[in-house]
C-alpha cells in the first residue's frame, strides 16, 4: 500500500489572506493558524526545514555585520558607479547572478539595493542552498532526516517557474517511488507585494493556485492508494498603508557610517551596530522619539528566539509597526503595497497550515510542522 505525504509550500499564504478569500476548503477541511518566526523568508524557511528556532538553526537576515570575512570588499570602486543605472533592478539582479557564480554560492543570493560603498562591512549568510542535505550547518533538516531514515523523496527546484516544478512534481509522483514530496511554490509572495494581499491580481492567484493543487492532488492519487495532503506557508502579508524615511532621518543627525555606526536597513527594521557611545546615544534617543516603531529589548529578542551574543545580526533593533515601511531601504527604493517581516504577534504574521487529515493541538507554529512531516513518513 503506497502512501504520498504531500507538502505544498506557497510563500506568504498568511492566515489573514486565507480568511480574506478561503482557498482549497473542500480538499482541506482541516486549518490552523500558525506563529511565524520573527524576521523574514531567510529565517522562517529554515525554521520549517528543521523545526527549530533562528537561535538554533542559526540562519536569521541574509546579511551579517562582518568586515573581516565580507567577499564585497571588490564592490568598493561600484560606489563611483552612476546609481540612475546601477541601482537598477535588472542591473542589480544581473550583478547579484555574477557574483554567486563567482563564490559559488548554492543559496539564493540577491545584492537588492544595498549600497555598493557600504557591502564592505557585511558577509552574506546564505551561501548554501538549505533545501539540499546538508544545507544548513548548525543542525539538520527534513531532508537529512529523510536521507537519515532512507526515506525516498523529491524536493522542488526553486530556482524554476512553478509552471516547471508542478510539471517535475508530476513526473516524480508518477513513477511511484517516493513517500515525501516538497512542492515549493513562492510566486503569491511576489503578487502580494507588487499588488497588494487585498488586490484583484492577488485573488486571481489564489484561484489559480487552489485549480493547480487540487490537479496535482488527484493525480497522485492515481498513483497512490493514500495521499496526505499540507498546505503550508512561512509567513503572511500585511497591505502597507504609510512609509517611514529613516535612511535619510539618521543620515541628518550627522554621524558618519562606518567611523560612528553602521546599520543595516531592512523593509521592516533597522539593525545598528554602534562604534562609539556617542553616536549610540544620540541616535538611539532619537529612535526613542519616533512613533512609526520602537526599539526591541534583548529580552523580547530572547523570547522570539533571535538572540545572539556574537551581535552579528545587530546591537539594537527598530522595528516598524505593521503596515508601515522603511522606505527606502536597501532591501527597495519605492513604496510597494505589501510587505512582511513584522512582529510575529502582528495581525499579518500568521501563517497557515490546510490539510485532509487531524492537525494536532499542539501544532502551533511554523516550528512544529516539521514534527508532521516525521510523524506521516512514520506511517509508511
Amino acid at each position: 500500500m503506497k502512501k504520498l505525504a504531500l507538502y505544498v509550500f506557497i510563500d506568504a499564504l498568511g492566515w489573514e489572506v486565507y480568511q480574506n478569500y478561503g482557498f482549497l476548503s473542500s480538499l482541506t477541511p482541516q486549518a490552523r493558524k500558525l506563529k511565524t518566526t520573527f524576521g523574514f523568508s531567510s529565517a522562517a524557511d529554515p525554521s520549517i526545514l528543521t523545526g527549530r528556532y533562528p537561535d538554533e538553526h542559526q540562519h536569521w537576515s541574509s546579511f551579517v555585520y562582518d568586515p573581516a570575512h565580507s567577499p564585497f570588499k571588490r564592490l568598493q570602486f561600484m560606489s563611483y558607479l552612476p546609481a540612475q543605472i546601477f541601482d537598477r533592478w535588472r542591473v542589480r539582479q544581473a550583478l547579484s547572478m555574477i557574483i554567486k557564480a563567482m563564490y559559488s554560492y548554492t543559496g539564493y543570493f540577491q545584492l537588492y539595493n544595498v549600497p555598493f560603498k557600504y557591502l564592505p562591512y557585511f558577509d552574506y549568510l546564505e551561501k548554501k542552498d538549505y533545501f539540499v542535505p546538508g544545507g544548513i550547518i548548525a543542525t539538520d533538516t527534513i531532508f537529512d532526516w529523510c536521507v537519515e531514515h532512507d526515506i525516498p523523496y523529491y524536493c522542488s527546484n526553486w530556482r524554476h517557474s512553478e509552471e516547471q516544478i508542478l510539471a517535475a512534481n508530476k513526473k516524480v509522483i508518477s513513477e511511484g517511488k517516493i513517500a515525501f514530496a516538497y512542492v515549493y511554490l513562492p510566486k503569491l509572495d511576489a503578487v502580494m507585494h507588487a499588488h497588494g494581499p487585498s488586490s484583484r491580481a492577488t485573488m486571481n492567484k489564489m484561484r489559480s493556485l487552489e485549480t493547480q493543487i487540487t490537479d496535482l492532488y488527484h493525480f497522485a492519487q492515481k498513483i497512490y492508494s493514500e495521499v496526505s495532503l499540507y498546505v503550508i506557508s512561512d509567513h503572511g502579508m500585511a497591505p502597507v498603508h504609510g512609509v517611514c524615511e529613516l535612511m535619510d532621518e539618521i543620515d541628518a543627525l550627522g554621524y558618519r557610517y562606518g567611523k560612528d555606526y553602521i546599520v543595516f536597513y531592512d523593509s521592516t527594521m533597522a539593525r545598528f551596530w554602534w562604534k562609539n557611545d556617542s553616536a549610540k546615544s544620540a541616535i538611539v534617543d532619537f529612535l526613542a522619539s519616533l512613533d512609526c516603531g520602537y526599539m526591541i529589548s534583548d529580552d523580547e529578542l530572547k523570547k522570539m528566539h533571535v538572540f545572539f551574543e556574537d551581535r552579528r545580526f545587530g546591537d539594537t533593533f527598530f522595528l516598524l509597526k505593521e503596515g508601515i515601511l522603511l522606505c527606502p531601504s536597501f532591501m527597495g527604493l519605492k513604496m510597494i503595497p505589501g510587505m512582511h517581516g513584522y512582529h510575529p504577534d502582528a495581525p499579518h504574521s500568521y501563517s497557515i497550515m490546510l490539510s485532509n487529515q487531524d492537525i494536532p493541538p499542539e501544532i502551533k507554529s511554523i516550528t512544529d510542522i516539521r514534527q508532521t512531516m516525521e510523524k506521516e513518513l512514520a506511517k509508511r
